[in-house]
């Protein structure tokens, strides 16, 4: 149990350092929860920062998905065969982090690049289905949030079509129904018609998003 416990923590840890706020104070001197949309996540990054100020925050917050997800594993994997349920625990685990980080008072991004950092190690193959999907929404529509919310919703139905009620499938059934949950002011915008399209400056004054 200590072994299930630790390796659960050290995957939440790993997701909750908050890149995009690090990178833009750093190389900005600015807070990003004080720009755009309020978010610290690569989408906000690139609206506030440009180009490369999105991708570095990108790649890394996936990098640490990726991390907190395989050093997650590895000491789960010290204690013996692995529960399903501890191995849903452990993908989910980096997502919460970066979506509700304990030093920023639980206030965090949408958990997309993370995500797909952890599927990068979990099964790899969901990653192109993702991908698609995502592109396949945003680029025609111009909603990151849009094509987001589309890649997390085939994940979780790719996985369990093809895995079968495996502790992945319901990690990656988490993971999007947390995205579902962390895009809700995304998802009343474009029902109404005022979701920001990219790289047009996003989140009303007054109207941040956490």
């Amino acid at each position: 149990m200590i072994n299930e416990v630790l390796a659960v923590g050290l995957a939440y840890l790993a997701g909750s350092i908050p890149f995009g706020l690090l990178l833009s104070l750093w190389v900005r001197g600015q807070d990003l929860r004080e720009e755009g949309s309020g978010n610290i996540g690569a989408t906000n990054a690139l609206r506030t920062g440009g180009v490369g100020l999105g991708l570095a925050t990108l790649a890394l917050d996936a990098t640490k998905g990726w991390l907190g997800y395989l050093a997650g594993s590895l000491l789960l994997r010290e204690a013996g065969p692995v529960a399903p349920g501890w191995q849903a625990a452990v993908l989910l685990a980096p997502v919460l982090g970066h979506c509700y980080p304990l030093w920023l008072r639980f206030r965090g991004g949408k958990g997309v690049a993370t995500a797909l950092g952890v599927l990068a190690v979990a099964e790899p193959w969901l990653l192109p289905v993702s991908l698609v999907c995502f592109l396949a929404l945003a680029l025609p529509s111009g909603y990151v949030s849009l094509g987001s919310l589309g890649a997390a919703a085939a994940a979780a139905g790719a996985a369990f079509w093809l895995l079968g009620p495996a502790g992945v499938s319901w990690g990656v059934l988490a993971v999007a129904v947390v995205i579902f949950v962390r895009h809700q002011e995304n998802i009343r915008r474009l029902w109404t018609g005022t979701e920001a399209k990219v790289g047009r400056p996003g989140g009303a004054k007054g109207k941040r998003e956490r």
